[in-house]
């Protein structure tokens, strides 16, 4: 790389510079490399912790890129300085790869060829002799009731135990982008409010607030170079994007118990115009706390910057909120109630008897701000005429005779907004 370097800015240095250079390039290198893996060991073991792993975990994930002969990352340690549990998750990991890739035999080979330098000699011997019964019908197996079937009965998780796992894993998800950093604790916070503001049962509620944590975990699926590209994106990465909450939904589907908040996480990004992903659901399939997550996820989201868009303030989200709804693809109702609890105090509620249209709103928003029927044209990018007809419709839909009249119906009903 170095050379490639040089050769491109037609620099030529002496020979000892050049390796100087290089071995000041493989140090750095080095560095880095270290540091990386010594970040993701911590992650690893602060991740176990939280889902209340044994307090013994941590250490043993510290050394998930050592080897035996003491030539791993981070600190160097080798042989049964590696605990044994690591050692043959190590071992394990590597055969598994080559028995999906390439068959048994590879997969033997690999661990003879690694037997004493990567792997515990003894541990390679043990697989290499047993290799036929230990891989018997692996690749045939589904993991995950057999996982299941192997956990403990006496200590089922409790209520409590589910929301610790949840928000852990979603914390963890959300690191994923430097752009997501506590993305979904802020949606599961706005969408349990929002519930609660809408009435929901408490029951709803929770399911809510796990949908909340748990609705991104389908992004791990999807590489960074989609996530943090900040040019446009082409068909396929779109493609591999719009796929992440039925991903969210696999993982959450099958954990026993956890259907409902499947349902509502694998939905977040549906929309009622049938415009959304990953299944393009309408407004007759999408239920009130689909859409109440709908509209929290995609408030919080404007909040936080994007590779290609820096974050938007709370006034602007809202106003995009409202633009949402009003286009058809967000619920009024779920949009206005997570506005009320992100603190917009003036977010609006259509009265049921009034019969407004959203243009309308937007019209008598202005009129009780005081503008003419020329103010408001221009502010609406509306025909002058067109606006006092809006301003006459409105009129005769909430029994207004004038502009005080329309402002104290606009107070009462709680459609005053001064935001716009």
């Amino acid at each position: 790389m170095l050379s490639l370097m040089l050769r491109h800015t037609g620099t030529k240095l002496p020979r000892g510079q050049r390796a100087a250079r290089r071995a000041q390039f493989a140090a750095t290198a080095t560095t880095a490399v270290r540091s990386l893996i010594r970040s993701h060991c911590s992650s690893a073991g602060r991740l176990a912790e939280r889902v209340g792993l044994d307090q013994g975990m941590p250490a043993i994930l510290s050394h998930t890129f050592e080897r035996w002969d003491g030539k791993g990352l981070p600190a160097g340690r080798s042989g049964v300085e590696i605990p044994v549990e690591m050692r043959i998750a190590q071992l394990a990991d590597t055969a598994e790869v080559f028995l999906r890739t390439s068959g048994l035999a590879a997969a033997v080979g690999t661990v003879k060829e690694r037997r004493g330098t990567q792997f515990d000699p003894r541990l390679a011997d043990l697989f290499c002799a047993h290799a036929v019964e230990l891989t018997a019908g692996l690749l045939e197996l589904d993991p995950w009731p057999e996982a299941l079937s192997a956990a403990p009965d006496e200590a089922p998780l409790s209520g409590a135990g589910i929301d610790t796992i949840l928000s852990a894993m979603g914390d963890f998800a959300d690191l994923k982008s430097p752009f997501t950093a506590g993305h979904s604790r802020a949606v599961a916070e706005l969408a349990a409010g929002a519930a609660g503001e809408r009435g929901l049962p408490g029951d709803e509620v929770a399911v809510l607030r796990r949908a909340g944590w748990a609705h991104d975990l389908g992004r791990m699926g999807v590489s960074n170079g989609i996530w943090d590209k900040s040019s446009p994106l082409s068909a396929m990465d779109i493609e591999r994007l719009q796929m992440y909450p039925y991903l969210s939904e696999r993982i959450l589907g099958r954990v026993p118990d956890m259907q409902r908040v499947a349902e509502v996480a694998g939905a977040h990004h549906e929309r009622l115009d049938g415009s959304g992903y990953p299944r393009g659901l309408g407004a007759v399939r999408l239920d009130e706390s689909q859409r109440i997550l709908a509209a929290a996820d995609s408030y919080q989201t404007s909040l936080e910057p994007r590779p290609h868009r820096a974050p938007m303030s709370p006034r602007a989200a809202g106003q995009r909120l409202w633009f949402e709804a009003r286009a058809g693809r967000l619920g009024e109702d779920a949009v206005n109630a997570v506005l009320v609890v992100a603190g917009h105090r003036q977010a609006r509620r259509r009265s049921p008897s009034s019969g407004l249209t959203g243009r309308e709103l937007e019209v008598l928003s202005r009129l009780c701000q005081g503008m003419n029927n020329k103010d408001i044209a221009a502010a609406l990018f509306i025909a002058p005429k067109t606006a006092r007809n809006h301003v006459e419709h409105i009129y005769a839909k909430i029994g207004a005779t004038n502009r005080v009249s329309a402002t104290l119906y606009a107070l009462d009903h709680g459609l005053l907004d001064r935001s716009g």
